[in-house]
Order: structure tokens, then sequence, then C-alpha cells
């Protein structure tokens, strides 16, 4: 799975953004954690409410976050994000997203989600 990437187009909404129509920060964290849900969709073939079910995943909490906010990203931008699990542990892994806007780099954001395994009993 270390080789898959995801890649996705997104439109900045209004509700993103600051009344400058500038994105906030914490926007950024959402649509990192969408693209986390919506790789493993492409990849696995599963729904995230159905991964319970067929993995025995009840979720995927983050341990760590982080990012680097390289260029603003504004109102109307429409932004390519690139999304890849740059490396799976036992219980953990790292996903790397970069976003980019008219060619430029715009941001960059890592997550260190666990996952929430569900107990047999």
């Amino acid at each position: 799975m270390t080789s898959f990437t995801f890649r996705r187009q997104l439109t900045i909404e209004w509700g993103q953004c600051d009344p400058a129509g500038i994105v906030f920060n914490s926007r950024f964290f959402e649509m990192f954690d969408a693209s986390t849900w919506q790789m493993f969709q492409a990849a696995l073939g599963v729904k995230a409410h159905e991964l319970a079910g067929e993995f025995g995943i009840m979720g995927i909490p983050l341990v760590d976050v982080r990012a680097n906010f390289l260029k603003p990203i504004k109102f109307g931008d429409v932004v390519d994000m690139t999304s890849r699990i740059s490396e799976f542990r036992r219980s953990s892994f790292d996903v790397e997203h970069h976003l980019s806007v008219g060619g430029g780099v715009g941001g960059r954001g890592r997550r260190n989600p666990r996952l929430g395994v569900a107990q047999q009993g």
C-alpha cells in the first residue's frame, strides 16, 4: 500500500475561509482527514463505515499531525491534493499530503494515525 497514491481535486469554498478569503489553517486538517478516508476507500474498495465489519477497524485516531503552509490558498482556488502512505507500522502509519495551486506548492501535511482495532470477544 505504500506505493498507492491518491489524487483528488477540490475547489475552495467560502465557508473554508476567513473574511479575507484565505483558507483557515484548521480547514486544511479537515481536508487531510477527508483525503485519508477517501484514499482508504479507493485502495481497499471499502467505505469508511464498513471498515469495522471488513477488517475489525473501529476508527483511525490521530497520534500526531502537522502542516507547512507555503502559499495562501484562497476562495475559489482549485487545489490538486495528493495523498500517500509513506510508512506503515504494526499499529500506526504516516500519511503525507501535498497541496498544489496553479502548479505551485501551496502546502504539505503529515498525519500519523493509529489503527483502532476492535477487540475480539
